[in-house]
């Protein structure tokens, strides 16, 4: 993590328990702790209604290894931006990214207070890179690209991370002006990786309409098709927008049933 200590001391982060949070529940259905009993029952409910719920979220974890190695190795990107960081878990951007590249620099973006917490006790870095952490939103994509200019230079490219995160946006056309607005920030050779849920099961649309009943802030399933609209102008990487256990999938996730979570990567021209 990178400090200012010109800003002195941050203050305290004001945890609401008594509301299911995002990045809590998941954090719950990938089998991590840093979760309370409202996120987990919320948790339950959702693997009761759609039990493949869990390994959906542990796939696109999976994917986001695979798309960062990607990206640090053979595509060369050494700056990495992550919206919608949530909880710290295994295989987080910044180790991924600086076990293939040392000298990459990560840039976690959130607003979460649980989050803040934990990425500050958290969060690392190979004396070579820099990671560093936002607390910010994604609505407010200037102010994002602002401060985090402050540890990136946005005249190199830069992989632009969206995991898990424009399925809190209702609208299609706000989610993509947000995308927009951040890549028009990028330079040629930047890229796009993201993932979000697709409505492609009676069973995920169940889970989302148990989650929205209950956890702040809601979540909005796409089809494929509309995911794909946000590569819109970009360069996709085979295999294009297609569930994230069919991105370059490990043996072993080939041969599962295909997920509910579609993702793609795709390079600024």
């Amino acid at each position: 993590m990178v400090d200012d200590p010109s800003n002195g001391p941050a203050p305290a982060p004001k945890l609401d328990t008594s509301v299911p949070q995002t990045a809590r529940i998941w954090n719950y259905l990938l089998g991590g702790k840093d979760n309370y009993a409202v996120d987990r029952e919320v948790g339950d409910q959702i693997r009761d209604a759609f039990p493949e719920m869990a390994q959906n979220a542990r796939l696109s974890r999976d994917f986001l290894a695979r798309a960062v190695r990607h990206l640090a190795g053979p595509a060369g990107v050494r700056q990495f931006l992550d919206i919608g960081t949530g909880l710290p878990t295994a295989d987080n951007t910044h180790e991924v990214a600086q076990a293939v590249a040392p000298e990459a620099r990560i840039v976690y973006v959130d607003n979460d207070p649980l989050v803040l917490v934990h990425a500050r006790a958290l969060l690392t870095s190979t004396p070579q890179g820099v990671t560093d952490y936002l607390d910010a939103d994604l609505r407010d994509p200037e102010s994002i690209v602002r401060e985090a200019g402050r540890t990136l230079d946005f005249s190199q490219p830069v992989a632009l991370m969206l995991m898990g995160i424009l399925g809190h946006i209702a609208a299609d056309d706000d989610a993509a002006g947000i995308v927009g607005r951040l890549l028009e920030r990028l330079p040629s050779g930047s890229y796009l990786a993201l993932y979000d849920g697709a409505d492609t099961s009676p069973g995920v649309v169940e889970a989302a309409r148990i989650w929205n009943e209950s956890a702040n802030p809601q979540y909005h399933l796409r089809s494929p098709q509309r995911i794909s609209r946000f590569f819109d102008g970009l360069d996709l990487v085979e295999p294009g927008v297609v569930p994230v256990n069919r991105w370059r999938p490990e043996p072993d996730q080939a041969q599962l049933p295909e997920s509910d979570q579609y993702c793609g990567v795709g390079r600024k021209p």
